[in-house]
């Protein structure tokens, strides 16, 4: 059914979960996924006295955090690349967007943290910006600890 799943990872247990699934869904219906991480690389480089240095660690992180997914891909026997997306001060939803249909995806599966009230407003909803902004259907996969409610 979902040939093309776009997965935006950040190694959170949140984004494994979804990862996870997204493989499975991936190899049930014999589709091929692509990882996705955005790093924005302004937010590391201004004010910071070591900044260089801090970019390239960071860079860094970023870069493990693909490889670990594409491990995962790999030992579930799913077809998979990555995609590193370096881009100032772009919000989430605008760049898993652009990537679906880059990709063409048929599906993004991403994980939620499930923020409700204050948590929400403050820290924002990057999957619900994935939600409002995809050209195709989202399948969000939910933290373990969420209460009902």
């Amino acid at each position: 059914m979902f040939n093309r799943i776009l997965i935006p990872v950040d190694g959170s247990p949140t984004s494994n979960k979804a990862l996870v699934a997204a493989l499975q869904l991936a190899r049930e219906g014999g589709g091929r996924v692509r990882l996705l991480h955005s790093f924005d690389e302004v937010a590391y480089l201004t004010g910071l006295e070591y900044s260089a240095e801090l970019f390239q660690q960071c860079r860094g992180y970023a870069e493990k955090v693909l490889q670990d997914a594409l491990e995962i891909a790999r030992a579930a026997g799913v077809p998979a690349d990555t995609k590193l997306v370096e881009t100032p001060d772009r919000r989430l939803g605008d760049l898993v967007a652009e990537e679906a249909r880059s990709f063409e995806a048929d599906l993004i599966v991403v994980g939620t943290h499930g923020r409700r009230g204050i948590g929400r407003v403050l820290l924002g909803s990057g999957a619900e910006q994935v939600i409002r902004l995809a050209p195709v259907p989202v399948l969000t996969i939910r933290a373990e600890d969420q209460k009902a409610g």
